[in-house]
């Protein structure tokens, strides 16, 4: 009896487990429709980097719930068409000893959906060169409804909360301000959905 009540026990956990993985929708970024732009100040010009190279996904249960966000970017992706400019970059970020910018989710702040629009508000732990900081993320989504989303928004930052020296070129005549601007606008597919077509 207690044999057959164990074996139930278990079919039926099993069973669960399998609905719970079918249930998450889990969704990849897509480089080639992605872009992350860095927006700077100096007292010389403006300035700006990019990258579309952004790795990672974000996963739903039950195509409502958020249930997990994660992002990396290769330092060394970052690019702004000046070499002086992208070595002063990957010296600042320390990109040999912190190869990769990584946000993590720890928190669902908010998450909206009306239709094909999503609007979602998270928490999460931000590493930039090896130093991690807690930081709020806002991302406006939309999904066209073939398991493609695409997610925009903007987040503030200073490079000395994160242990950074704004740079310096030129002797010492161009000066980088210390707040910088991370845009993003990004495409994520539904894995399942992707391997199907």
């Amino acid at each position: 009896m207690k044999t057959k009540q164990l074996s139930t026990l278990l079919i039926v956990s099993a069973f669960m487990l399998i609905s719970a993985t079918v249930s998450a929708q889990v969704l990849q970024f897509l480089p080639k429709n992605s872009s992350i732009t860095i927006n700077g100040t100096s007292n010389l010009h403006d300035w700006k980097s990019s990258t579309s190279q952004v790795k990672g996904q974000l996963v739903f249960a039950n195509d409502n719930e958020l249930k997990s966000l994660h992002v990396e970017i290769p330092v060394k992706s970052i690019k702004s068409g000046e070499k002086l400019m992208d070595s002063k970059t990957y010296e600042t970020l320390n990109a040999d000893k912190n190869p990769n910018i990584v946000f993590r989710m720890t928190d669902v702040v908010s998450a909206q959906r009306n239709g094909n629009d999503l609007n979602l508000t998270v928490s999460g732990n931000l590493t930039i060169a090896g130093q991690t900081k807690k930081v709020i993320l806002k991302a406006k989504g939309k999904t066209n409804g073939a398991g493609v989303y695409n997610f925009n928004g903007d987040i503030q930052l200073k490079m000395t909360e994160f242990g950074m020296k704004p740079p310096t070129a030129l002797l010492g005549t161009m000066k980088v301000g210390d707040q910088v601007r991370l845009q993003f606008d990004v495409s994520l597919q539904d894995n399942q959905r992707a391997s199907a077509n």
